[in-house]
């Protein structure tokens, strides 16, 4: 069986979670719009009891919480909602700021919206991943809407010191967006202190389920509605709401913040263990800063391989990824804003550690990496 190590891309969904979303998909299957009869009542308020689940983790009020399909979803719905409504109050601030390592769903809306009004502006990052604050501080200026940064990284797991970004946020009035879909549940994070207007997250990056997700709204930001068609959501997000998926959504969120300190401590620990291991193999380079990023996350270049080749290599014993997810293959952009070349990219691996982790899967990445380096580095 092979070793999974990439809980980046995806977590597996927590046996509690599936536990608490079974009653759910079955005997408990009103629709929670109706509101005329008890079982739609009951659907009602195990949503709300999750809405309140997420809110209390980020911090807010539970009237801030706005359930999507996932993070992609709602950073679409922040970045496409800020910008249309500020054109149709006649807001005269267009301009967008992210970041070259952003997911791509980001990116994409972003550039979207730079062809249709909204000048953008994409700031390059240091060779550690962390974004120059003077540099982004000259980009932010009276004309700023929104400034969009991640707070963790979904490749290299850097963590962006969001409180000195939302200071110069605040300072400016423009707002600022965070996709957090990486963050949540793995690090502390409370909207209020670090100046965050709209947080994205996604259910199945903290052992819940796939197809749900929230977007998060401070108070007064105003958003038009990306998907139009009944009025849920406070006319933000139309459709009939996923009661078993949100109710798995709650359930996990609140599991991941019991044990997030313990959780984070551990899994550092064994992923310092695995650096130590993979280090001394020799010619392997860290990607991202070695301190600010998350305790699970670990992303090397291996010097002397070719990529291709290492990955097939690996995959027979190792469950583990190049680069994201959504990336299908192509070089990361996120390597290449560290500097790295498109060869160096490829033979690039990402190791993402999970609550189910053990040292033995430790020792068999390192292992595993170390075969593939004996094999590879002595054949041309």
């Amino acid at each position: 069986m092979l070793a999974y190590l990439d809980h980046h891309a995806t977590t597996p969904c927590d046996p509690r979670v599936l536990e608490a979303m079974e009653p759910w998909w079955s005997s408990c299957f009103a629709n929670p719009s109706s509101r005329l009869y008890r079982p739609a009542l009951e659907a009602a308020a195990a949503v709300e009891i999750a809405r309140e689940r997420v809110a209390a983790a980020l911090g807010v009020e539970a009237r801030a919480v706005i359930f999507t399909s996932g993070a992609t979803e709602a950073n679409n719905l922040a970045l496409k909602g800020v910008a249309e409504a500020a054109l149709e109050r006649g807001e005269r601030r267009r301009a967008l700021v992210t970041l070259a390592t952003e997911h791509r769903a980001v990116l994409d809306p972003l550039q979207w919206l730079g062809l249709h009004g909204f000048p953008l502006t994409v700031l390059p990052v240091q060779p550690d991943g962390l974004v120059d604050l003077q540099r982004l501080e000259a980009a932010i200026d009276a004309d700023t809407l929104l400034v969009s940064v991640m707070a963790a990284n979904n490749e290299i797991g850097v963590l962006q010191d969001l409180q000195a970004i939302g200071r110069l946020c605040r300072a400016r009035g423009a707002l600022l967006h965070c996709d957090a879909a990486q963050a949540v549940g793995h690090i502390p994070l409370t909207m209020a202190e670090l100046g965050i207007d709209l947080l994205s997250l996604s259910g199945h990056k903290l052992y819940g389920p796939k197809g749900a997700g929230a977007l998060l709204r401070g108070e007064g930001v105003a958003l038009a509605p990306q998907q139009h068609g009944g009025g849920q959501e406070h006319g933000l997000r139309a459709g009939t709401l996923a009661v078993p998926l949100l109710v798995g959504l709650g359930r996990a969120v609140e599991l991941a913040m019991a044990d997030l300190q313990e959780r984070g401590a551990r899994l550092g620990a064994l992923r310092q263990r695995l650096w130590d291991g993979l280090e001394a193999l020799g010619g392997i380079r860290l990607n991202g800063h070695p301190r600010r990023r998350l305790p699970h996350n670990l992303n090397i270049t291996i010097d002397g391989v070719e990529g291709g080749r290492l990955q097939r290599r690996l995959r027979r014993e190792l469950a583990v990824s190049s680069g994201s997810a959504c990336s299908q293959g192509s070089p990361s952009h996120v390597l290449a804003a560290l500097g790295r070349s498109p060869v160096e990219a490829a033979a690039s691996i990402r190791f993402g550690l999970g609550r189910g982790t053990q040292e033995a899967e430790i020792e068999r990445a390192i292992n595993a990496v170390a075969a593939a380096l004996a094999e590879l580095r002595s054949t041309p």
